[in-house]
């Protein structure tokens, strides 16, 4: 079975927010940990060198339900160009409530922003609030007939 490469570590969040740059993007990432705090209720785990998670859940490949692993249920990476925001489209009322956002650009699984003065900060907390909602995917094996 593959697993996903991204996993969590034991890296320090604030050390990791707080190194970021340049110093808007810093700033900005601090401004989304607290937010994400607030929605969540959960305690941040850096995923791989850069993404700041909340939350996990089970996930299957709708591509090849033989790569499953754990992801982050929603979660952000302050980088150089933008801010990368996870999770806020998986659902579908998620994806219904995005173009109500601000301004932003989409990825295959995740939204950019270049600041968070672009956005509406009380819909992405609605975002982050769906997005935490996710339960683990459902096992496709468990329901085959073969």
């Amino acid at each position: 079975m593959a697993e996903a490469k991204t996993m969590p570590t034991d890296a320090n969040v604030d050390d990791f927010l707080h190194a970021a740059t340049p110093a808007r993007r810093r700033a900005d990432g601090l401004t989304l940990a607290e937010i994400f705090r607030e929605v969540t209720g959960a305690d941040p785990v850096l995923w791989g060198p850069s993404m700041v998670g909340y939350g996990s859940y089970r996930f299957v490949s709708p591509n090849n339900p033989r790569t499953r692993g754990d992801w982050p249920k929603t979660g952000f990476s302050p980088r150089k160009a933008q801010l990368s925001l996870y999770g806020l489209k998986d659902l579908p009322e998620g994806a219904a409530l995005l173009p109500t956002l601000g301004r932003y650009t989409e990825g295959a699984g995740c939204v950019y922003v270049k600041k968070l003065d672009d956005i509406d900060l009380d819909v992405l907390r609605r975002l982050i609030a769906i997005a935490w909602s996710r339960g683990d995917d459902p096992d496709p094996r468990a329901h085959s007939h073969s």
